[in-house]
């Protein structure tokens, strides 16, 4: 009886180190769509801050020049795509901003044609009283047709370890803002059960 208590406590002990930490690998690769595309390297060691460094590819000058800043968090997934239909590529960038791997965010580096880079970065989902309701983190991200989904589990009141909602789903499109840069915008969203 004492040794199958020490087991179960060992088991539920080593589930929970497993769900503490979650390992990021070095993300050091290049990626293009036709002639343009970006080297990217960043160490992911650290959750607080990593040094991430991208160099475009096959742009003019001044946006050929490297960047070089620090993100809060660790990246998860590189991807390049054409988000606003310029037939250059968009670098896009899925970060998860705590150990464990539940709040994540995307930020991407949108082309204007191969003259300029400007960010764009994901709205909050905590933040947004229509879509928060049940919102526990649990991000994980993909790309359908030039269009970014977020998907996460719903929470219902008295869930404490596993969600009993179904899941929610964002679908974002890319749109220009006043003064030249682009956000993404919610296009729908819906539940699943």
């Amino acid at each position: 009886m004492n040794r199958k208590l020490i087991l179960l406590l060992a088991g539920v002990f080593c589930l929970r180190a497993v769900r503490a930490q979650i390992e990021f690998e070095k993300i050091d690769t290049t990626m293009k769509v036709g002639k343009t595309g970006y080297r990217i390297n960043c160490r992911n060691k650290e959750v607080g801050e990593n040094q991430m460094s991208i160099r475009p590819i096959g742009f003019e000058s001044p946006a050929n020049q490297g960047m070089n800043f620090p993100v809060r968090g660790r990246i998860s997934k590189a991807m390049v795509d054409d988000l606003n239909g310029d037939g250059v590529a968009d670098l896009i960038l899925f970060i998860y901003t705590d150990s464990a791997a539940i709040h994540g965010t995307v930020l991407a580096f949108i082309s204007d044609g191969t003259k300029s880079i400007v960010p764009a970065g994901l709205p909050d989902v905590a933040l947004d009283g229509k879509l928060n309701g049940g919102y526990k983190g649990h991000d994980q991200f993909s790309m359908l047709e030039g269009t970014l989904l977020q998907r996460f589990p719903i929470y219902k009141p008295g869930d404490k370890d596993a969600p009993t909602g179904g899941n929610r789903v964002i679908q974002y499109q890319l749109s220009k803002v006043e003064g030249g840069g682009y956000k993404f915008a919610e296009m729908r969203s819906y539940d699943t059960h």
